[in-house]
């Protein structure tokens, strides 16, 4: 049919202008083409992306409040269902990531804070500055998303699910990756459905969260169309009816998660562990006058040894000796445990040059027994940039940027994800602080681990970092089909059984020690076989759909 003609069957109806798209057109003819009202102006569309962006971050912990994202996310939706050209729709992705990213990463701010030699209000310029690179992520999976629909309502919820997913992959992956509050941490509190997460895995999580977000808009739009057809009394009756319905089905589910989700953590059947958690702050963790009353702290929570043998977990780098080197120190350490005892340590590791002189240094895990001899060690591989390692660092310390990564030695890193073989316990897998964040690369896959060990050092991390970490950290638990265990100086510390849920934990800024039996493992999930393999294959099956529901000649209302 003529375009002409088109346009004059849809002028004929005035409640509805009807156009005839189809997916081959270009951005500027789709923008010609879409009906007058449908686009949002950029002065709109744009700060409510931003502001839509930090409401959703509230989803996050501390806050978790969830269903504020889901309605976030909806909002992102239709902000992209009605805008005119790709990119339109890439900087409403930009401005909505721009926003929950600095919300959500407020803590980072805290961190320099620490740093002497620097002003504190640099850590927000920080923020604000890698805010602006991760919002290039959501500004892709949001224009993906947009191209695939390519205007089709539908289309475009299934689509902008599947580009999210891959989304997420890559802001983990690229440039050694930086995987933070992917959207399924929202779902850490709520175990039934972050469960989800065994068999997509977390991005695949994100990806089907979307399309919920999807439903609660479709929803919403019959709501509201429920007001605007029929007479009076018909309104207020469709809308009651439809108000009851979805009410009660958001209830039943509400409150079924609910019951789930607080329903008691069966007691583990392992041998006993205990956790430490000395709250010991970043301010004084490496005075030196204060060295022995740190190490009185760790001494007196770990307890006296009882007739059972126990797994005593310490935080990452508890103590400022170099454990291969020191054998008074291993000696000291030794004279806690008991005869069938094992401390789990963090601790720095050198490697010297000829002459003696330390060459690289590794920020390491090291397994103790009652003798003093180190039987395992754990070197990190995953190391944060800026903070453990300087990228480019003759250029940086050129422009006097070398204090981000203080001394002259950056971290060298360990060979990737690797376990510690104990005696009588079999493999324990080790990820140090900020690497349990990364799904689907925590575990040697060619020797399933007994539990997941994750000690840390949050006291960089002001209030939100340190709920936001044992959230991923969960979902790490729930993806493998592990017990994970974590061990900060300042919290928060856990147990972590291998559904997800919470089975002990230490508040923040607490000193204290979990003392209980090693939660079981459970057979390796589908994840857990297949790794992040599945989200993929999951993002391009939502793709697929998307370009071709949307791709098909149709009319556009």
């Amino acid at each position: 049919m003529p375009a002409a003609a088109t346009l004059g069957a849809g002028a004929a109806d005035p409640r509805r202008a009807v156009k005839f798209v189809n997916f081959r057109g270009a951005d500027s003819a789709l923008s010609r083409l879409a009906p007058k009202g449908t686009a949002m102006p950029a002065a709109t569309a744009l700060p409510l992306a931003f502001l839509l962006g930090v409401l959703a971050a509230c989803g996050f912990a501390p806050l978790e409040a969830w269903p504020l994202t889901l309605g976030c996310l909806a909002g992102l939706l239709a902000l992209l269902q009605r805008a005119a050209t790709l990119r339109r729709a890439a900087a409403i992705g930009w401005w909505w990531g721009l926003g929950n990213f600095c919300l959500g990463l407020n803590w980072i701010a805290t961190a320099f804070t620490f740093q002497a030699a620097m002003p504190a209000w640099l850590g927000w310029v920080a923020v604000v500055l890698l805010s602006l690179y991760l919002a290039l992520y959501p500004a892709f999976g949001c224009a993906l998303g947009w191209w695939l629909g390519r205007g089709h309502r539908g289309a475009t919820v299934v689509a902008l699910a599947g580009a999210w997913v891959l989304n997420e992959w890559l802001r983990a992956t690229l440039f050694t990756g930086f995987a933070w509050n992917p959207v399924a941490a929202i779902w850490a509190p709520v175990w039934p459905v972050a469960g989800v997460a065994a068999w997509v895995g977390t991005y695949g999580l994100s990806g089907l969260t979307m399309l919920l977000a999807g439903g609660l808009l479709a929803l919403g739009r019959l709501l509201w169309r429920s007001f605007r057809h029929g007479d009076a009394a018909q309104r207020r009756g469709r809308a009651i009816v439809l108000a009851v319905v979805a009410g009660g089905v958001l209830f039943a589910v509400g409150s079924l998660l609910f019951a789930l989700a607080r329903a008691p953590v069966p007691a583990g059947h392992g041998p006993a562990v205990r956790i430490v958690q000395p709250n010991i702050g970043q301010d004084e963790k490496w005075s030196e006058a204060r060295d022995a009353d740190h190490l009185a702290r760790l001494a007196a929570l770990t307890g006296r040894p009882g007739p059972l043998p126990r797994i005593v977990l310490w935080p990452e780098v508890a103590v400022p000796y170099l454990l291969e080197e020191d054998a008074a120190a291993r000696a000291t350490l030794a004279r806690l445990l008991g005869p069938r005892d094992l401390l789990l340590v963090g601790a720095q590791a050198v490697q010297r040059a000829p002459d003696g002189s330390v060459e690289t240094a590794s920020n390491s895990l090291f397994a103790l027994d009652p003798a003093g001899r180190l039987i395992g060690r754990y070197d990190k591989s995953h190391l944060v940039p800026y903070g453990e390692y300087l990228p480019m660092r003759p250029l940086l310390s050129a422009l006097g940027l070398s204090r981000l990564a203080p001394g002259d030695t950056d971290f060298r890193p360990g060979p990737g994800p690797a376990d510690i073989d104990v005696p009588g316990l079999g493999p324990v897998g080790v990820q140090i602080c900020y690497e349990i964040i990364f799904s689907g690369r925590v575990v040697d896959r060619t020797r399933r681990p007994r539990f997941l060990f994750n000690p840390s050092n949050d006291a960089w991390f002001g209030r939100w970092g340190p709920p936001q970490h044992l959230a991923q950290a969960r979902l790490r638990a729930i993806e493998e089909g592990l017990p994970v265990l974590r061990s900060t100086p300042t919290g928060i510390s856990a147990i972590v059984d291998a559904h997800g849920r919470l089975a002990a934990a230490l508040p923040w800024h607490a000193a204290g020690a979990i003392a209980a039996p090693l939660p079981d493992a459970l057979p390796p999930t589908l994840f857990a076989r297949a790794g992040n393999l599945l989200p993929l294959l999951l993002a391009l099956l939502l793709a697929v759909i998307g370009f071709a529901w949307g791709g098909r000649p149709r009319y556009r209302t």
